[in-house]
């Protein structure tokens, strides 16, 4: 059994995803921005149009898949793996690596030596919607949706309206059941 907490729904998400452009264009001219397998592709292309409107002109956006890059891959039988399609050369760019959630910082890093492989960027920052804490690496977010804590008992649900339904982040709790 679990219990459902929604932390951020549809107006809350735009109003953070247009925080964090605004914030970006604060600290870059241009940047090309690179969605993380699988929730951090819809948010990239949600970024790409809202930074479009504001430096006016397109936005490159890509998308990577960083399963054979992960330090557990070895543990997981069969990795499920997605493309990872980046239509441009990151090399000398600034690179806005976006993802839904951070949490431990393993997928980050795993983001980061995929990355390598298309090129050296001037620079990599991070956009993540969540940040929920529990790091075990070194690794922080340049732009932040919304913080929320949780424990480790938790899970930090992202759901987009592309994906069928409509957006919202839950938090869900499992319950624990007396026998």
């Amino acid at each position: 059994m679990s219990e459902i907490t929604q932390i951020l729904d549809n107006g809350a998400i735009e109003r953070a995803l247009i925080r964090i452009a605004h914030e970006i264009v604060e600290r870059n001219r241009n940047a090309v921005l690179i969605g993380i397998q699988h929730g951090g592709i819809l948010l990239a292309h949600r970024l790409s149009k809202i930074l479009e409107g504001i430096w006016q002109h397109p936005v490159l956006v890509g998308s990577l898949d960083v399963g054979m890059h992960r330090d557990d891959v070895g543990q997981i039988i069969a990795p499920q793996m997605e493309p990872t399609v980046i239509p441009f050369d990151v090399t000398d760019k600034t690179v806005v690596l976006v993802d839904d959630v951070l949490f431990s910082g393993r997928t980050i890093r795993a983001a980061l030596d995929a990355l390598n492989d298309f090129g050296r960027a001037k620079q990599i920052q991070l956009a993540v919607l969540v940040d929920r804490g529990h790091r075990e690496l070194p690794i922080k977010a340049d732009f932040v949706g919304k913080n929320v804590p949780t424990s480790m008992s938790e899970q930090v649900v992202v759901r987009l309206s592309e994906e069928g339904g409509a957006d919202e982040v839950s938090i869900v709790r499992k319950k624990e059941t007396k026998s």
